[in-house]
This record gives structure tokens, sequence and C-alpha cells, in this order.
């Protein structure tokens, strides 16, 4: 139930449904409070949401289960970063890369922590932390929604990205403010609106709305306003005019690759992903569909190899994180298919799980999911070894004979890791969890026996005992019944369907003690199966005319169906036939 309500937290945080992934991560750590993994992934889910303090005490509790996992670190360092504590967050941050260094995640954190620290020791300093603050309210999303001037850059991933970052760590503002378009959003949160006039001049509505003096009014009537210069249009320099041609020649390479990586014409694709590198190394896109050709080629690595370029330009370039996790996710698939043993897999397990880390991508943990069975099947088959695996049942059989039976389970255990198809070996163990009280797993080994060869008495038998221990006595007749079908002279068989014979009549004749008849009533109420019975229409009514019609329940017990459900009442003891 844990990891179904984590599933349900992680899809709903990769559609950015963040209250709700938290109320799901919730609900598992309400199931699982000492998981770790749980509190990291709430921490980043309230870390989401700008909820900084609730995110410090999951990522402390992260830490306190885990201390040697460097992701808590990193959840620590961004709770810390987002309650404007930069020393704490360099602190946090850089006893996660201690503990893996070369963990991309803790690098970049670490980097903007020492950055934000920075900031908040110059002079001015804590007035951009004024100033970013105001980034910080729940109005930002929906004003910049709502203004027609700023509602397009909410299109803009690099973008989000930025006002993420200022909302997580306000002393970030100064970096950004070289761009346009977070100027243009600050000047929106401060309410300083921009008015234009006729001329096509502007100033601050305050100046146009400020009152004029008595004194100043006539004289304003008396001058005619003086023309302002237009503004002299900007010189675009040669260097500037080449750098935007050779991008427009980069971006028609790419639609020319894109095609002819459509059209499976890889080798063409190539070609065109690698003149666009060449014209414009600003823009990871084209390393990263180059690589996904190589990938398609089935060279990987080559696609590695382009995939760790991607990662490194990228970060110089503060590029998208979606764009960086992509480029992990196609390392790690590449590793993947390179696998040729269980510890292979480790690289790319871990190259996806960085991959997460940048970027919640749904595909991404597809493909982690994948590559973490492949290697617990590898490991299964690397482990399996039927040779040793007989020495360890042997081992078992003594310890069994011994009445050592937890020492004969541990061989047992340790024969079906070897070998898991071997029915013998359930069979033995389920042995020893009869003798050691524990039916229910005893009863799992007894069926999984009879999956593997249901031509096995000894299946039978030992599923036929479990259920007779559990007083079951009816379903233990049934499985004795089919065991006869494939080995009808088996004496254990013979005996265990003539003990259930006795105790079902014992219960039909009416010859139970009154606690005896109270247990099974009690036990038989636990039993989907006749619960199902006693809610049937149909079998009430015939309950009902076995007490008060005979002639009706004569016609009833002629029925096959209705004569099976009534003997499992009488065996269960619901029902006495006298």
């Amino acid at each position: 139930m844990a990891d179904e309500a984590k599933a349900k937290g992680n899809a709903a945080f990769s559609a950015g449904r963040f209250d709700e992934a938290a109320r799901h991560f919730g609900d598992a750590i309400a199931l699982a409070p000492d998981n770790h993994v749980l509190y990291s992934n709430r921490s980043a889910a309230y870390a989401s949401l700008g909820r900084y303090s609730e995110a410090l005490a999951d990522a402390e509790r992260t830490v306190a289960l885990r201390p040697d996992w460097a992701k808590g670190y990193s959840r620590l360092g961004a709770a810390r970063l987002g309650l404007g504590d930069a020393p704490g967050a360099v602190e946090a941050y850089e006893k996660g890369l201690a503990l893996d260094p070369s963990n991309e995640a803790l690098k970049s954190g670490l980097a903007q922590a020492r950055q934000a620290a920075s900031a908040a020791r110059r002079p001015g300093g804590s007035g951009a932390d004024a100033l970013g603050k105001v980034f910080q309210g729940p109005e930002l999303w929906s004003k910049i929604a709502a203004d027609p001037t700023t509602r397009g850059y909410l299109d803009q991933p690099d973008f989000v990205q930025m006002l993420r970052e200022v909302q997580r760590n306000p002393s970030s503002l100064n970096t950004y403010l070289s761009d346009q378009r977070m100027v243009q959003v600050l000047t929106l949160m401060l309410n300083i609106n921009i008015q234009h006039k006729s001329n096509g001049a502007s100033e601050p509505a305050s100046a146009q709305s400020a009152p004029q003096t008595p004194k100043q009014q006539p004289e304003a009537k008396a001058r005619e306003p003086e023309p302002e210069p237009e503004p002299e249009p900007m010189e675009v320099t040669e260097e500037e005019k080449e750098r935007k041609e050779r991008k427009a020649a980069a971006q028609k390479e790419k639609e020319a690759g894109n095609a002819a990586y459509k059209k499976k014409d890889f080798d063409t694709a190539i070609q065109h992903y690698t003149k666009a590198m060449e014209l414009d190394d600003e823009d990871i896109s084209y390393i990263t569909n180059r690589a996904a050709v190589y990938l398609e080629m089935g060279k990987y690595d080559e696609c590695i190899k382009d995939c760790d370029k991607a990662v490194e330009r990228g970060r110089e370039l503060h590029a998208d994180f979606k764009m960086i996790s992509r480029a992990l996710t196609r390392k790690g698939t590449a590793l993947a298919k390179l696998a040729k043993s269980s510890k292979d897999y480790d690289v790319a397990i871990e190259t996806f799980q960085k991959a997460l880390t940048e970027h919640r991508n749904p595909d991404t943990l597809k493909k982690l999911n994948e590559a973490e069975r492949a290697k617990k099947e590898l490991e299964q088959q690397e482990y399996y070894d039927p040779k040793i695996a007989d020495e360890e049942r042997e081992k078992g059989n003594e310890f069994f004979k011994q009445q050592k039976y937890p020492e004969a389970v541990k061989h047992y255990t340790e024969a079906l890791r070897r070998n898991p198809k071997d029915p013998r070996v359930y069979s033995n163990r389920a042995a020893c969890y009869t003798k050691l009280g524990a039916l229910p797993e005893g009863l799992k080994d007894a069926e999984k026996c009879i999956e593997l060869d249901p031509t096995f008495s000894k299946g039978y038998t030992r599923k036929g005992a479990i259920q007779f221990f559990m007083k079951e006595y009816d379903k233990a007749l049934e499985t004795y019944q089919a065991g006869l079908k494939h080995d009808p002279k088996n004496q254990e068989l013979l005996d265990g369907v003539r003990r259930c014979v006795e105790q079902i009549n014992k219960a039909s004749r009416g010859e139970l003690s009154e606690e005896e008849l109270k247990e099974r009533q009690n036990k038989a109420m636990q039993d989907p199966e006749i619960q199902n019975i006693l809610t049937d229409p149909i079998m009430r009514q015939v309950l009902t005319d076995l007490q008060e019609n005979p002639r009706a329940a004569q016609a009833h017990l002629k029925n096959p169906g209705v004569m099976q459900k009534i003997q499992k009442l009488v065996s269960a003891g619901i029902v006495q036939m006298k």
C-alpha cells in the first residue's frame, strides 16, 4: 500500500501537481514511517510549492534516517537555500558531495548556494533579498498570466526555471536582472506600470499622476511642450549579425537532421546535426539529437560521449534542466544496452536516478524501473547453480532430521536462490514452516510446489496438512482429492481424505463441543467464500427452506452446486444436518 501511494505521488509530481504529490507521499509515510525515500520525495514536493519550512523538516528526517545517502543532503540544501540560509545550504551540499563527489545535482546546488552566500555578503545584498521576495507571493503566477506583456513568458521553459530559482532563493535575483523579461516581471510585481504617450516616449505612471501646484498650471498652459527626440535605433554590430545568421543556419541544419531521422537516414541526420553543432555551440539540443541517432544505430559508446558533452556544455550555459535530464536519460539507455552483467546495470541505474533529480519525467522513471528489473533477473541468472542448490537442499534435509527447523529453512532458501524451479525444495521448506507454526508461509510454498509440478503428490499432502491444521477441512479435502487424481493410491492423500471426512461428519452430526463450534464458525466467517454463500439471495432462500419447507429443500439438494455449498457450510459449522 505504501508503494502504491508512493507511485501516485511520483505521478502527481511528474505532472506538476505538487500539492497532490505531497498528500500521496504523506499517505505513504503513514504506512511506512521509516522509509527515508518517502520523506525525500515529500521534501521535494514541498520545495516545489515554496513551503520550505516543511521541506526542511522532511529533509532533516531523511538525513536522520539515512545519513549516508547523498540525495538527502541535496534536499536539505535546497530547503535551507529556500529559507535564505545560504551558509547552511553550502554546508549541506558539501556533506552530500563528500558522500558522492560526482553527483551533478549536488554540484549545481552548491554553486547556487555559494553564489547566494556571496551575494548576501556584498553591499546591497539585503536589498536584492527584499526585491527577490516580491516573487514569493502567491499571486506571482496569476499576475504574470493576466498581463498581456508578460503572459507569453510562461511558455518559455528557461524563464519559468529562472522564476522558480528566484522564488527559492531571492538573493539570486541579481543574477537574472540582465534578462529583460525578468526586469519586465519585476516592474509588474512592484506595480510600476509603463504608460505610453502619443509621441512614443514613456514615463512612470506615478510621475504622470502627480498633482500640479497652482503655480505650475498656468505655466504649463502658456508653454507648448517641446517635442522629445526620437530614440536612435540601436546599431547592430557585424559580429552580432553574423551570430544571428549562424544560429539561423544551425536551426535549418537541425530541421534537415530531424527530417532525415524520421526517414531513418541516420548517416545524413548525423551530418546535419554535426554541422549545426559547428555553427552554434550554445544549443545543446543539436548534441542530444545526434546522441539519439547514435542510440538508434546501436553506436552506444558514441551516444554516451555525446550525452556527457551535452551535460557538461549544458551546465556551462545554465541550460533548461529538462534538456540535461534528456541527455542523462539517453546515456542511461545506452549504458543499459551495453550491460552484460548485473554490476554493469548499476551505472545505468545511477544515471537514470541523476536524470530524475533534474526533471521528473515518466519515461525516465519507466526506464529506471526496467533497468532495475533487468538487473535483478541477471543477478538471478548469475547466481543460478543447480549443483550448489542440491548441496544446500541436502544440508537442509540433515537439519530437518535433527529438528533444527530454522537452520533447515535457511539452507532451503539458499537452494531456491540457486535454483528457484525445484518443487522438492518448496515442499521441504513448507514442511519446515508447518513445524514452526508459520502456516501462511508454508501454504504459500506448498502452492508454489504444485504450480511448478502439478503431478508431485508431496505438494498436495503439504498443502492439505496445513489447511487441516488451520481447520479448513473442506478446503483440505479438496486438496487431497486433487492430489489423488494424479496419484490414486498415495496413502498420505487417502489418510488425509479420511481425517477431513471425519471432521466434516462430526460437524454435520452436531458432535462438536460448543467451544469447537464457536471457534469453527468464527474462522469460517472470515472466509470470503463462506461470506459469498451467506450473502447469495438464492442460498439464503435455500437455507430458509431447509428450516421451514422440507419439500422445497429436497428439490434444492438435488442441485450439485447447491449441495456443494451446503456441504461447505456444514463443514464450517454454520449449518448442522440432523
